[in-house]
């Protein structure tokens, strides 16, 4: 290709994504899904809320599901402001018993509600709450009214499988991550720092 049609071609490129830019000039929070089987979505928002910090942003993070593991993102940005509220069973596969199950999420979800109406939060995360809709610990209507009422600025990312489809259709941004390969599945030990 000559360098005269590249830049012919760019320059349309450029043109369209420019004319995409000046047409998006809503500014409020957004709802940011991270779903599917693939490893990586809590990664995917510790970086998002990593970033929000970088930028002086005010995040609040609810846990569940991964109460009793070590958590290298709370080590990191606890230190700089960022409150954790962990769900403190741990994986529900491990406990086995849903009336505790279900307490332990219903008394992380009232720290949730608090965040998801404290204007002064510009970012919440609720790292595996689609498990918590899942398994019934959670009633759907009262997420998805908590995720409506928010302050109009307030940015929220959910993570988790199986994502309800009310949620997702609730969502402005939505990203399944898809399994191809994961070294677990080849006998490789979950590791701190990488995997934690």
């Amino acid at each position: 290709m000559s360098e005269e049609r590249h830049q012919q071609r760019q320059q349309r490129v450029k043109e369209r994504v420019d004319a995409r830019v000046a047409a998006a000039q809503d500014e409020r929070g957004i709802v940011i899904v991270f779903t599917g089987n693939g490893k990586g979505k809590t990664t995917a928002a510790f970086g998002t809320a990593t970033r929000a910090v970088g930028h002086g942003k005010k995040v609040g993070v609810i846990q569940f599901i991964k109460g009793t593991w070590p958590n290298g993102e709370r080590n990191l940005l606890e230190p700089l402001g960022v409150e954790f509220q962990v769900m403190a069973t741990g994986f529900t596969w491990e406990t086995q018993n849903r009336e505790t199950d279900t307490a332990a999420c219903v008394e992380v979800w009232q720290y949730a509600q608090r965040m998801l109406r404290d204007p002064s939060l510009d970012m919440v995360l609720l790292d595996e709450l689609t498990y918590m809709v899942a398994y019934d610990y959670l009633p759907l209507a009262s997420v998805l009214e908590a995720l409506r009422n928010r302050p109009v600025s307030q940015t929220v990312i959910i993570t988790g499988r199986g994502c309800h489809r009310d949620i997702m259709e609730l969502a402005d941004t939505v990203s399944e991550l898809r399994p191809v390969k994961h070294a677990f599945e080849a006998g490789v030990k979950a590791q701190m720092g990488i995997d934690y």
